[in-house]
């Protein structure tokens, strides 16, 4: 059963791009668009979770569940909507997938952790395979809202990677609270400071607003947002933090093959290349951790 909710995840994340491209284009400001699927996904969980008593809503004040929506809603989901704009939604997928490189970088740069040769190796090879993906197509569309898309994801997940490393600590902090409820919160405050952000600088034109757009907009709250991710902490409670997190290495394949099937975006053999090398890049600098994935998994099943 696992495995089944391990391949519907999989699945669910993978889509979630291209129903985030399909919203942009149908008409839904971008950073309004983020801020309603993350404040309206987390109140739903959060409500659900005080209703039940496994959460109190003094914890949405938190100053760890601000940081945690600053980073991990905020800071990642408002980069990778505006890009989107610009951007295919297979592109804005693999190149997400930097975020574990990103991580990488981070604890050897600031935080001074000494990582194994083969990690820093993996980086270069990610690295290579984002200069694949970006520059030869920047170079014959010589479109620069483009290529400032690009940058924008790649900057984006500099926020998710200190989220996710600043998270560690939030987690053994709150080890009694339910993973859920701590989702639900930090998704809240990044989705209220979307919506200001949105209130800032976007003008809002509701009657602009297509079909599609309403219904991208559900499909990522109740699908996404929720279904999905319930589907991750299922699987960390049932397994352990590092399988579900292999997401990250199948759903921009997904994403790819969606985005070029049911919305017409191109692939070229370069774009492949560089998404591969990405994705490769990406297992080899979290060799450790895939490693230490493998051995548990032969433990339980000798």
């Amino acid at each position: 059963m696992n495995f089944v909710y391990y391949i519907f995840m999989c699945f669910i994340f993978g889509t979630t791009f291209l129903a985030i491209k399909i919203g942009v284009d149908a008409g839904m400001p971008p950073f309004l668009s983020a801020g309603l699927r993350f404040f309206l996904a987390g109140l739903i969980i959060a409500s659900f979770l005080v209703l039940q008593k496994k959460a109190s809503i003094r914890m949405l004040f938190a100053k760890e569940m601000v940081i945690t929506g600053v980073c991990l809603t905020f800071g990642t989901f408002s980069t990778l909507y505006w890009a989107e704009q610009y951007v295919s939604s297979g592109i804005a997928a693999v190149l997400s997938a930097t975020g574990p490189m990103m991580i990488i970088l981070i604890q050897m740069i600031f935080l001074k952790e000494q990582s194994a040769k083969y990690s820093f190796i993996g980086c270069f090879i990610g690295l290579a395979g984002v200069m694949l993906l970006v520059f030869p197509t920047f170079s014959v569309e010589a479109n620069i809202t483009w290529f400032i898309g690009c940058l924008a994801i790649i900057f984006g997940e500099v926020f998710y990677a200190s989220g996710t490393i600043y998270t560690k600590r939030v987690v053994q902090k709150y080890e009694a609270t339910s993973p859920l409820a701590l989702n639900a919160a930090q998704m809240m405050n990044g989705g209220i400071l979307l919506l200001l952000l949105s209130i800032f600088t976007e003008e809002i034109k509701l009657d602009y607003v297509q079909p599609a757009a309403v219904g991208s907009l559900l499909y990522l709250i109740f699908v996404g947002s929720m279904l999905g991710h319930s589907f991750y902490y299922v699987l960390v409670s049932r397994t352990n933090p590092i399988f579900p997190s292999t997401w990250l290495y199948i759903s921009p394949l997904i994403a790819l093959g969606v985005g070029a099937l049911l919305y017409g975006e191109e692939i070229s053999i370069v774009s492949i290349i560089g998404a591969f090398l990405i994705l490769a890049g990406t297992v080899l600098a979290n060799k450790k951790m895939l490693l230490k994935l493998i051995n548990k998994k032969m433990q339980v099943t000798g």
